[in-house]
């Protein structure tokens, strides 16, 4: 019988200036950057979690704290990576993934493309397995004030 199981990710990180602001692994040419102990990749940190949690292996600061130099501006694509490496462990494959960025600005709709395939090949997965959805807050909450960004993601895998 396949094993069919479902998690759920989420994150938030502050806008600040100085800082290159990558969403799903491609650098966003804008005058802020999301900050953080990592790259602060809002999108890739939520998949990642979806996938931990539906593998019930924790989260993304268990597996990589923030109080670790190890990981001081590391590459989220390297923690997707490792998270696809520990879900094939367990001989998990992953079915789809669909995530939402939530940022007033700048818009991103044209690198929502280069997002899912960036992704997709880092789990090794066809570009049509992993969906990114993008929106605003119509200027409520703290992204619509452009103080930061979140991102959630939906994963399926099954063994």
């Amino acid at each position: 019988m396949t094993d069919f199981r479902i998690g759920y990710g989420y994150d938030a990180h502050r806008l600040a200036p100085d800082r290159k602001l990558v969403l799903g692994g491609v650098e966003i040419p804008y005058e802020k950057g999301l900050l953080g102990h990592s790259d602060a990749d809002v999108l890739v940190h939520a998949v990642c979690d979806a996938l931990l949690g539906a593998a019930a292996l924790g989260d993304i600061g268990r597996h990589f704290p923030d109080n670790d130099t190890a990981y001081k501006n590391i590459d989220s694509m390297i923690l997707l990576k490792k998270v696809g490496e520990l879900l094939q462990e367990k001989a998990y494959r992953i079915g789809n993934i669909d995530s939402c960025i939530r940022l007033q600005q700048p818009k991103i709709a044209a690198y929502i493309p280069l997002m899912q395939a960036r992704m997709a090949r880092t789990l090794g997965l066809e570009p049509d397995r992993v969906s990114v959805k993008a929106t605003t807050t119509e200027r409520m909450g703290f992204e619509g004030e452009e103080l930061g960004a979140s991102a959630s993601a939906v994963a399926l895998i099954y063994t």
